[in-house]
Parts: C-alpha cells; sequence; structure tokens
C-alpha cells in the first residue's frame, strides 16, 4: 500500500489489540505488530529478511522465531479476523466464495508439496495449494479461512510428515472437503451469510452440495458441462444436455456486476432441475443456471444452483454467480500487496501464522481503502 498515514498506522494497532491476546508473550505480540507493517509496507519482497530490516533488525531470526517457535495459535488469530471482517461488512445477504492458489515451490521438504496444476502459473509445476475462503458482501469483500491442501502420498509417509511439522492425527481431506470445513467453522462462528459459491471442482463435489443442502445454505457453483444432474424422467442427464432444453425466449441480458470497463454483461438463463422432494421442502428448487458469452454465443459456463424459489430469479442467481470474481480479485491483492506468496517457510504451522497475517493485513487494506473511496464519493442531500 502506499505510505501509510498517522490514521491509519493507529487504525492498524487497533486491529493488533484485538490479536494482541493471542499471543503469551510480549515479545511475538510486538513482533506480530511489525511483521503486519512489513507486510502492508511498499518493499518489492517480503521475505524474511525484508519484513526484518523494516522495524530495523539486523537479521531474519526474529521473524523466523515468531513463524517457527513462538507461542501462539493462528486459528485464535483466524477467529479475531472473522470478527474484524464482520464488524467491517457483515450483511445476512453475504456470499461465501470457495476457491484454492498454487504456491510455487523449490524442492520437496514444503509441507504438501507436489507436483500439481496451479491455476497461479496455468500449467503443472512443483507447489503447494491452499483453499481460501472469502466473504463478500455489498460492504466488500475478505478472506476469512484457509486450508493447506496435503495429497494423498504425503500422509502415507509419516517421516516426510515429521519432518515439515504436520500434526500426527492429521487425516486426508479433498478440497471441497476442506470447504466444507471452513463453511462449518464460519457457521458456528456466527459469520452471517445467504449464498455459497465457487468454481467447479467444489460445484461437482455431490456430498458439499448435499451437505450444503442438509443445512438450507444457498449455493450458485459452477460445474462442468458433463455433470450429471436430474433433469426429465428422473434420470440424470448432462448438463450441457439440459442446457439444450433453454429457448430462445430464456436467455436474457444481465450484468455479473461491473469489471474494469463497466457492466460484465452475458446472456443468462435459467432451467429447473428436477428432484423428488418430501413435503417440507416444496419452497426449496434446483436449478441449472447458463451463462452465454456474447463474443462467443457457443461459450457457455454451467451453474447448479439450490435455492428457496421466492430467491431463485434469474437478477438474484446472477447476482450472486458474479461474485466469484472477489476471490480472484482478493488473491491478486494479498499477493501482490500483502505478500502472501512471498514466504520461505516449509514447516506446516509456520504456513499457517504466515498466510494468516497476510489475510489479516489484506483485511486491513480493504477496509482502509473502503473508507478512503468513501470519502471520495459526493454527499447526498
Amino acid at each position: 500500500m502506499s505510505e501509510m498515514t498517522a490514521e491509519w498506522e493507529a487504525e492498524l494497532e487497533a486491529l493488533h489489540g484485538r490479536i494482541a491476546p493471542c499471543f503469551s508473550r510480549s515479545e511475538p505480540r510486538k513482533r506480530a505488530l511489525g511483521y503486519l507493517k512489513g507486510l502492508l509496507s511498499q518493499c518489492e519482497r517480503k521475505n524474511g529478511w525484508q519484513l526484518a530490516e523494516q522495524p530495523g533488525e539486523l537479521n531474519p531470526d526474529g521473524v523466523q522465531r515468531l513463524l517457527n517457535q513462538a507461542d501462539w495459535e493462528s486459528e485464535q488469530v483466524m477467529t479475531a479476523l472473522k470478527a474484524y471482517v464482520v464488524g467491517q461488512s457483515g450483511s445476512q445477504e453475504g456470499v461465501l466464495i470457495v476457491d484454492e492458489t498454487g504456491f510455487l515451490k523449490k524442492g520437496q521438504q514444503s509441507a504438501g508439496v507436489k507436483r500439481q496444476y496451479s491455476g497461479t502459473a496455468g500449467r503443472v509445476g512443483n507447489c503447494q495449494a491452499g483453499v481460501f475462503l472469502t466473504y463478500a458482501t455489498p460492504g466488500g469483500s475478505a478472506f476469512i479461512d484457509r486450508r493447506l491442501y496435503l495429497p494423498k502420498e504425503w500422509l502415507e509417509d509419516q517421516q516426510r510428515c515429521n519432518l515439515a511439522g504436520i500434526p500426527n492425527k492429521t487425516a486426508f481431506a479433498t478440497k471441497p472437503e476442506l470447504a466444507r470445513q471452513m463453511i462449518q467453522k464460519a457457521i458456528e462462528e456466527k459469520v452471517p451469510f445467504r449464498w455459497v459459491t465457487g468454481d467447479s471442482i467444489y460445484g461437482g463435489d455431490r456430498r458439499l452440495r448435499r451437505w450444503l443442502e442438509e443445512q438450507e445454505i444457498a449455493f450458485v457453483p459452477a460445474v462442468r458441462k458433463d455433470e450429471p444432474l436430474w433433469y426429465e424422467g428422473f434420470r440424470q442427464w448432462p448438463a450441457n444436455e439440459i442446457a439444450q432444453k433453454a429457448g430462445p425466449k430464456d436467455w436474457q441480458r444481465l450484468p455479473a456486476g461491473e469489471g474494469a470497463k463497466g457492466p460484465r454483461l452475458y446472456d443468462w438463463a435459467v432451467v429447473p432441475l428436477r428432484r423428488l422432494q418430501v413435503a417440507e421442502e416444496a419452497h426449496l428448487g434446483h436449478y441449472l443456471l447458463l451463462r452465454r458469452s456474447l463474443e462467443e454465443p457457443f461459450e457457455v459456463t454451467y451453474y447448479v444452483v439450490f435455492a428457496p424459489r421466492a430467491e431463485a430469479s434469474p437478477e438474484q442467481l446472477v447476482k450472486v454467480a458474479g461474485q466469484r470474481w472477489q476471490i480472484e480479485q482478493g488473491f491478486g491483492l494479498a499477493k501482490g500487496e500483502c505478500g502472501l506468496d512471498h514466504y520461505e517457510v516449509r514447516k506446516w504451522q509456520a504456513w499457517y501464522r504466515h498466510i494468516t497475517l497476510s489475510l489479516l493485513a489484506h483485511a486491513f487494506l480493504v477496509a482502509v481503502r473502503a473508507k478512503e473511496l468513501k470519502k471520495t464519493l459526493p454527499v447526498m442531500s
């Protein structure tokens, strides 16, 4: 971010006061504030050396102690982060957005590293993968949780896990299962929200969709074109075959939010799906939402929908589906300005600690910029 003013430095210290009880000793408590200031500074590469230089330390030993040995719980800090975000922009109509991002790494010692696809690089590479949860409301959007994905081969090698500091009772969890854990925790910590969305990795997981339905949580995630969905004859049809049932009159042009060049316009259609339901579920509906590119009309994106029928208007579903760009924008900001991917740690605990502090810095930056924007808006008489 730009040079921090005295006003925003005081604001950051107030935010640090929220997490101060998470630290049992004064040294790591103070160093956490310095770490946040370093993450928000203008230094190009926010690694251990540069973060140590910000408060005038001669070497990165103290920074490494904060991430590796100091006595504090990143989960407690994440709980405080959630409360901060909800306090800034909480809404009963909030949308939880789940997505993953890759962290390119060298070597084989960083927890969870393997050759796997990285959306960041756009290719298969040696990287770690993290699953993240963003909270989006009309007041803004910020990350409220994270999970490091551990491939099965890691958990089958106890010695490797021990060297990386992975807790002994850690069980394998798919990325959609990690998403479910984070959504469940958001519920337990009383984060107000109404909808869930994400990409096809999460939309295509039937166990996650079934769990959300059991909680009566509305969702609008993407699915692949061959995703089997219940339709005519009470059998499953691929999504792209169901899409052919949408006639010319079913399509309407709607904006999926604002883009850099104005409203992001697409053609949209909603096709009701058919599911066996008991009488108590009659108010709930299942749908296939279709998005068609204006420039490439054969380019169609598919979304599976579960929502109260009264809330399943095309305008509402498009509004929710259009929120997914918020997490992509969040990754760009967190990596570009808050050092999300600048870490040089290898251990499980250190990864969670750095990522948590980086997300806290990101939430602060989002709040600061929202307040600055309000100052520039004209006052309505």
